[in-house]
């Protein structure tokens, strides 16, 4: 068991973890990040053998790797917090405690996938699944993949599978095409984005459109998609499918920081409702690369007691907080794409749980007294967002270990203190 100390600690080492690490370290603070991946990036600048990452990105992190007021720690799995001011985390090999002086929660976010019959078969995986198992070196080739859900990633990931060698018969989108118009012609202010909508917008790209049902025997071979009350069947041999992201908030409910709408609430310098502690990037809400970075640049400076070097990134922020408003106002769901769940459709796989089985709970923790539901492997990162979605429970309050644990450290953990 190793035990370090630092003036900031960081968790999450995407954009803005790596923008939050630099800029408390250029005011001289030492930094630690813990990420739980095997290199930093997070999701939207995950590595790999077929990544070619933003020349922005490659900088960002040559830059972390090279200040020496930086740590990074990574593959390592928040677990718990044994105390207001320190953390414990688990490694391949080992567990660690950090205690820390300033924290700035980056945990990002992750998918929000919408259940429908036949979801859980092999080749259907969640858009952001597609894209990191291409990037680790998946080759589609020729491959008839249909992308499905909603918002900007499915046409980066289509990107991502041309790229790889897939085919893309079809793109499904459910916003409505008054919708899409409003937010392309709107996109002038972003002119960046503009140029990325304009390589990435495909020809076989389908609006206010909804996958209800996935068909096949053994693997998948075709998707039923549903468009203005009117059916009709797809063949494919992949699916990915993301109704956007939802907020990774539980590290920060561990240190009681306030949640609202589903993300962790905080303030003009990025502060939480918790003193010392600060949050950034997606776990405040999603907004993009660009917002992220400006979020973390801002809470870094705070964090380290210069908000006065925090003004170009808190110009940035607003105008990326502009465009995220855009973002959530084009792909806002509707409640009728619940119509595709039936009672018979898995919520959770891990445990074969059923819709059906849990649809009359209040919340997700009478779900689980009443089942095995979030028992798995994923703990509930999966289907308890899918419920979350289909019934309007309230975000419950997260448990310690936040991640599955070995026994040394939950010896560790269960040692008195002092």
């Amino acid at each position: 068991m190793q035990s370090v100390d630092c003036e900031s600690l960081i968790l999450g080492a995407g954009p803005a973890g790596l923008s939050a690490a630099l800029a408390a370290a250029r005011c001289g603070k030492s930094v630690i990040i813990l990420d739980d991946n095997p290199r930093p990036g997070g999701q939207i600048w995950r590595d790999g053998p077929q990544v070619s990452l933003p020349r922005h990105a490659r900088r960002l992190r040559q830059a972390v790797a090279e200040h020496p007021h930086i740590t990074l720690l990574s593959g390592a799995r928040l677990i718990a917090r044994p105390d207001p001011h320190s953390v414990v985390f688990e490694t391949a090999g080992d567990c660690g405690e950090i205690r820390w002086q300033r924290l700035i929660l980056c945990c990002g976010a992750r998918e929000l996938s919408l259940p429908f019959p036949g979801w859980t078969l092999p080749n259907v995986t969640g858009v952001g699944g597609l894209q990191a198992q291409i990037k680790h070196g998946l080759q589609l080739k020729g491959e008839r993949v249909v992308i499905a859900g909603s918002g900007p990633l499915l046409l980066a990931v289509a990107s991502t599978v041309k790229r790889a060698g897939g085919n893309i018969v079809a793109i499904i989108e459910q916003a409505p095409m008054t919708a899409l118009a409003r937010f392309a012609t709107g996109l002038w202010r972003w002119p960046e984005k503009l140029r990325q909508f304009g390589e990435l917008f495909p020809a076989r790209y389908h609006p206010a459109s909804q996958v209800i049902q996935a068909q096949g025997d053994t693997c998948l071979q075709s998707v039923t998609v549903r468009h203005q009350g009117q059916t009709r069947e797809i063949v494919c041999d992949r699916l990915a499918i993301g109704y956007g992201l939802v907020p990774n908030t539980e590290p920060g409910a561990i240190f009681g920081c306030k949640r609202e709408n589903q993300a962790i609430w905080v303030d003009a310098a990025q502060r939480t409702s918790v003193q010392d502690i600060y949050a950034a990037g997606e776990c405040t809400g999603f907004g993009g690369s660009e917002l992220a970075l400006a979020e973390g640049e801002i809470a870094g400076y705070a964090a380290a007691n210069c908000p006065q070097k925090a003004q170009s990134a808190i110009s940035a922020r607003a105008r990326w907080q502009r465009f995220a408003q855009a973002l959530h106002t084009t792909f806002a769901l509707p409640e009728s794409l619940k119509a595709a769940t039936t009672a018979d459709t898995l919520l959770c796989r891990c445990e074969d749980i059923r819709c059906g089985d849990v649809q009359n709970a209040e919340s997700w923790q009478a779900a689980k007294l009443a089942s095995r539901c979030g028992m798995g492997a994923c703990q509930g990162k999966v289907c308890a967002t899918s419920a979350r979605w289909l019934y309007g429970w309230p975000l419950p309050q997260p448990r310690e270990p936040l991640s599955p644990a070995r026994v040394d450290t939950l010896i560790h953990l269960a040692k008195p203190k002092g």
